[in-house]
This record gives structure tokens, sequence and C-alpha cells, in this order.
């Protein structure tokens, strides 16, 4: 006896996959309703007597006694197959003996698909089994999730607390170094910047005061421009974001020249050609001043402005303004590279920025290769700490310092404000939130204690 379950979305699809599967001589052992439609058990050479005792010995004392006897196929078929013949060969049903005991029916011949009959007890017990499994793998779902929720928020504690235990040993072990960490940490410092710096400090000091030593290290480390005639001289572009003070630097630089050496050998460019009255304030700049601008809108254009003003001293580029992130930046900075190759690239930065904006910004503009940078707007910063790391990280000098819009006198060589730019980040730091343990911990805890 071969048993087959078939699944179809009625009764009439089932009917029609055990007829052309198992023939006209299947036998529908049983049929009731899923999810996805009917489900229909048939059987071809049935022998009842084995499926009565098969029954019997899987279905519980409890459970009622299995259905009456299944039913032959014999419905038509469909209009698109060729009629079937009756089955006439086939030996009725009520010729095999049933067991003793054992009530049995004469099987009914199904002329057309009907409604299923009721499903049987071994059914419902599988439909109710069904039903409950998934609200157990929702759940066992649901606990996955939370077993990974706890597991980030053991391994966060973890790290928190070895995080706090490695700084109170280097607190133990080193305490000028953590002093000198706690210092620069409360300037604003990047943590591994002041890291590096810490390194850098003398173990055996006479300095009453250590509070000193981080001011001591930064004037000392601080990358600036001692010779600005190399800055200064001959083709000079000044390149940044947008906001960031270049046209204005390049008035005061343009002015502190003429102060020097007079307007005959001074030229100014624009290759701004994005923002609404960029070369118009360059050229109230140049009027006032009394030398040439320029204005060129490609690479082309750039180099023979320049190729026309190759017997000036000193020319100034004006660039525009773009953010790292601008898709037009690199074409913008293509231009530059090709019109103008021979030119000393100043990078104009921010001093208001926050530490990962400084950081794409140089890393935008590192193309270029900028000889030195000029920090800008000084006075409007909250904290100088993020400027100053991003000079530190990258060592890139710093050839001027403005604080101001004066023009200019808000211009100041970095060789002599670098005392003052460092005390102007020791004053700032009394507006700044204090740095507690916590702070201290997660930022120079995961540095080794132990060389």
């Amino acid at each position: 006896m071969k048993i087959k379950r078939y699944t179809a979305q009625s009764m009439r699809a089932a009917l029609a996959l055990v007829r052309a599967e198992q023939g006209a001589d299947a036998v529908i052992l049983s049929s009731r309703r899923i999810e996805d439609g009917i489900e229909v058990i048939a059987a071809v050479d049935y022998d009842e007597g084995l499926f009565v005792a098969a029954t019997r010995q899987r279905t519980p004392d409890a459970l009622p006694p299995p259905p009456a006897a299944p039913a032959i196929v014999a419905a038509p078929a469909p209009a698109s197959l060729p009629a079937v013949p009756a089955p006439t060969a086939v030996p009725a049903p009520t010729a095999v003996p049933a067991p003793t005991g054992v009530p049995r029916a004469a099987p009914a011949a199904v002329a057309a698909p009907a409604a299923p009959p009721p499903a049987p007890a071994a059914a419902g017990l599988a439909t109710v089994s069904r039903s409950k499994v998934r609200p157990t793998a929702a759940r066992t779902e649901f606990g996955y999730g939370e077993m990974q929720q706890e597991l980030r928020d053991l391994r966060q504690l973890l790290e928190t607390g070895l995080a706090g235990m490695t700084w109170n040993d280097k607190r133990l072990r080193d305490p000028l170094e953590a002093r000198i960490l706690e210092e620069l940490s409360a300037l604003d410092i990047a943590p591994d910047v002041a890291v590096a710096l810490a390194a850098l400090a003398k173990r055996c000091t006479s300095v009453e005061d250590p509070s000193h030593i981080p001011m001591a290290l930064l004037v000392r480390h601080l990358p600036v421009v001692n010779d600005l005639s190399s800055v200064l001289g001959g083709i000079v572009a000044v390149v940044g974001p947008t906001g960031a003070g270049k046209t204005t630097t390049i008035a005061k630089l343009a002015a502190r020249w003429c102060m020097q050496h007079g307007s005959q050998d001074l030229a100014l460019v624009s290759t701004d050609a994005y923002r609404i009255g960029a070369r118009d304030q360059l050229m109230t700049y140049a009027r006032i001043l009394g030398a040439p601008m320029h204005a060129a809108n490609t690479g082309k254009e750039l180099a023979r402005v320049l190729e026309r003003l190759k017997s000036k001293k000193l020319i100034l580029i004006d660039t525009a303004g773009m953010g790292p992130r601008d898709i037009r930046l690199p074409e913008q900075l293509a231009a530059l590279q090709s019109g103008a190759a021979r030119a000393r690239v100043v990078l104009a930065l921010p001093a208001q920025g926050e530490g990962q904006a400084l950081e794409e910004i140089v890393k935008a503009f590192a193309p270029l290769k900028p000889l030195a940078c000029i920090l800008t707007k000084v006075d409007e910063a909250a904290s100088l700490g993020a400027v100053i790391s991003t000079t530190l990280r990258h060592r890139l000098k710093i050839a001027y310092v403005c604080d101001g819009q004066r023009v200019p006198d808000d211009l100041h060589a970095a060789r002599d404000k670098r005392i003052w730019l460092v005390s102007s980040a020791q004053q700032l730091r009394i507006h700044a939130p204090p740095r507690d343990h916590a702070h201290h911990a997660r930022a120079f805890g995961r540095v080794p204690a132990h060389a």
C-alpha cells in the first residue's frame, strides 16, 4: 500500500493531483483544511485491515475510533484531461475481512468534489500542536534578541570596568603622566594627541606645579612656521571650506604685503565663481590696496592669467569655498593643480570647528599637500583644543593666526603667538564642562597600563 499526502488550494485541485499521480484506483484516507488550503491523504493498493490495525496502534485509547472507510476516487476528470473509465476490476473493499471487533462501513463513491469531511481527532491534534509551535518559535527568536542585548550590555559593562581599573592603575603607577593627561583633556586635546604628548614629558622634573607641564609641552611641540618667506612670495593659493574666512585672510595678507613692499608687485586672482559677491568683495579690497584683480573660472584660464602675471612677486589666489563632502571639490582641486602647479597652498582652518569636522577638512584638502595652515576665527572659538589637536596630529605647521575682522590688524604670525595661543586655550577651559573620572577612564583607560 502506497500512502501519500497532497496539498492544494481546493478539494477539486487536490483530487486532480491524486488522480494524476495515483490514478483512478486511489483511495482518500483523510482530508482536512489547513492554512494553505486542503490537505488530502490518499493511498493506492488500499488494504483496509492494515490501515485499521495501524490506526488502532497509533491512536490513544481516549481518542475516538478512526473515521469511516475512505471513499474511492470516482470523480470525473477535468475538461482538459481525457475521460478515464470507471474502475471495474478493483475489488470492493468489503472483500477484505476486517479484524474481529472492529466495525466497518462500506466505502461511499465520491461522484463530485464536495466540502471536505470533518477533520479526524488526530488531525485536530496536529493542528493544535502546530499552532503551539509558532508562538514558541516567536518566543525563541525574541529570547535570542534579548540574549544578544544582554551580551552587549555585559560587554560594555566589562569594558567600562576594565577601563576604570586601567586608569586607576595608571594614576597609582605614574601620577605625573596621569596629571598631564588630565590637564590636556581639560584643554579639550584629543586623547591620542594627549597620550603622545604625555609620552614626551620627562619623568624627573623639578616643577613645583605639574599643571604647567602640559602648557610647556604644547608650546614646545606646537608646529609653527618660523620663516614666513617660505609661505609668502611667488604664487600662494588659500584653500579651505565654505565660511573659513579665505577672502578676508587674503585681504589681510595683501595689506600686510603692501605695508612692507608696496602694491606694485602684488596681484589678486579669484577662482570663486560660485558664491554671489565673492569677487566683488575681493575687487573692493584690491581697489583699496591699488592692486590688480583678475578672475579665472577654469584651470586653463587660471594658467593664462598666471602667465600674464609672472612678473609679480606675490600673487594671491582666492579659491572657491567647498565643504569636504561637496561632490564638486575634486574638480576644483584638479583645476587648481593643473592651472597653478607652482603655487604654494595654504589651508584656512576655522578654529571654532569641532574635531571630526577639522579632521575631514584636512583629509579633503590633503591632495594639494598644503605647505602650512592659517587658523581663522580664533576669537569665535569656544575651545582651541580641537584645532590644536588637528595640527599636532597631522604635523601641519601654522603660519598665521587670525582673531578678528580688522584688516590687517587681526593677522598675527604664529611664531610670535605660540604662547598666546596656548594661553587662550587655557583661558577657554574655564567655560568648558569639567572632566570627571569616568571621562578620563573612557579616554585613557584603553592605553596599556604596563609597557
